[in-house]
């Protein structure tokens, strides 16, 4: 039986007496009803964005990170784009809403923050963990009072039927899902019909070509690790109900008190390698919104989720360690890759941050107009183990913040031409 409290803890925040207690007693109780066993890797990620955007954004995915083209599914309402690097790194399922006016419990997390609203299909919607035993995994879940869309829900939302999807968490607004499917076995998306088109390939090719003219294929691994911006009140209980949804363990959590915030991380107890079963970062502010004019201290997460919501922020993509040969010979693999893609004219919030002797270098990407989300970029050096320095995390948080500060202007701008 797997120990889920077999693993060194990092970090230096201090966690409330509930957080730890219930930590424990959940684990255990996980460890010993089989389900820590049970609970394999995540094996997909879903996002949903808006009408006529999902082509744009395969092409940007497939230029940005290590993902092909496998395929499109086509149901009633839905264009559905398969993303695979291989067997061992996860999905990527890229839901595109047919009609804007589609109605839905996904669209509703969106309609009430005013800049989620500005683009109310799009979405990040949560992970597909694969299942040793469905049945018995979905029996215990409904014992611990977790709550599932039934059959109908699931058909009428165009979810995959072959999967059973807990409904969106109240603290972070996105969904688990649980899958049976043989180590060996290929996956396959129970989500209409199936073709290859000549449109979508067309931006998957240019993509790639792109990729292989500069060499940066070589040097893009799979997903390190998601990260959801949270309130500030729910930091420990969305890190406790992640931990009761899935296999993944209490890795850490780090003070940001510079920009008044917390990085928490969760990691899965079957795979150590990240680039297999990607960790899991709740980011939350350390005091809620309305303290801030007594307290006077910068607040871009509390910010973020008041205006968008809940949800996902960045899926942070892993970088080969070394640095570049030829004519560019000492450059970091990180820096030549990011100068790729600017050159490419794709836009960054910063200069990578970081350095070799640290350990770590990182940067965050504009955020992308089809989905929302940034993308991050990692490269650790050596044996460096962990996600973040403080230095590196205050900045990458400081240079989001000024963007998300601006779509607000943005938006405030819109809300005002409407109305006059």
């Amino acid at each position: 039986m797997t120990d889920s409290l077999d693993f060194p803890r990092y970090g230096d925040k201090t966690n409330s007496t509930f957080f730890e207690e219930f930590r424990e007693r959940l684990l255990e109780e996980r460890d010993r009803s089989g389900l820590t066993d049970m609970i394999r890797r995540i094996d997909a990620l879903m996002i949903t964005v808006e009408p006529g955007h999902s082509i744009a954004y395969v092409g940007e995915l497939c230029l940005m990170t290590p993902y092909h083209y496998l395929v499109t599914l086509e149901s009633e309402e839905h264009y559905t784009h398969i993303l695979r690097i291989d067997m061992s790194a996860p999905d990527l399922l890229i839901r595109e809403v047919k009609n804007r006016n589609t109605r839905g419990i996904f669209r509703s997390l969106n309609e009430v923050y005013p800049i989620g609203a500005q683009k109310p299909n799009s979405r990040y919607m949560g992970e597909i963990f694969s299942v040793t035993n469905l049945h018995d995994v979905v029996a215990l879940q409904k014992n611990r009072d977790v709550r599932f869309f039934d059959q109908d829900q699931i058909r009428k939302l165009e979810l995959p039927g072959n999967i059973a999807i807990v409904k969106p968490s109240p603290y972070t607004h996105n969904i688990v899902g649980y899958w049976e499917r043989p180590e060996d076995d290929i996956r396959v998306y129970a989500l209409g019909m199936s073709s290859i088109r000549a449109d979508v390939q067309a931006a998957y090719e240019s993509a790639k070509i792109t990729q292989e003219q500069f060499g940066i294929h070589a040097l893009l691994l799979p997903i390190d690790h998601l990260a959801t911006r949270i309130y500030s009140q729910n930091r420990e209980v969305s890190i406790l109900e992640y931990m009761t949804l899935t296999s993944y363990y209490y890795w850490g959590s780090y003070d940001i008190t510079d920009q008044d915030s917390s990085t928490n991380v969760t990691k899965s107890v079957h795979y150590a390698n990240e680039l297999e079963s990607p960790a899991k970062v709740f980011t939350a502010a350390n005091h809620p919104y309305f303290v801030n004019h007594l307290l006077r201290l910068p607040s871009p997460t509390e910010a973020f989720v008041r205006n968008y919501g809940p949800r996902l922020h960045h899926l942070a993509v892993a970088v080969q360690d070394g640095h570049r040969a030829g004519v560019l010979n000492g450059v970091a693999n990180i820096d030549y890759v990011v100068g790729v893609l600017r050159d490419c004219g794709k836009d960054f919030l910063l200069d990578v941050v970081g350095s070799e002797e640290e350990g770590l270098k990182q940067i965050f990407s504009s955020a992308s107009e089809h989905s929302s989300l940034i993308v991050e970029y990692v490269q650790r050096f050596g044996d460096f183990q962990g996600f973040f320095t403080k230095g590196n995390v205050a900045n990458l948080t400081k240079a989001a913040s000024v963007e998300e500060g601006l779509r607000t202007m943005d938006a405030a701008a819109r809300t005002v031409q409407a109305t006059s």
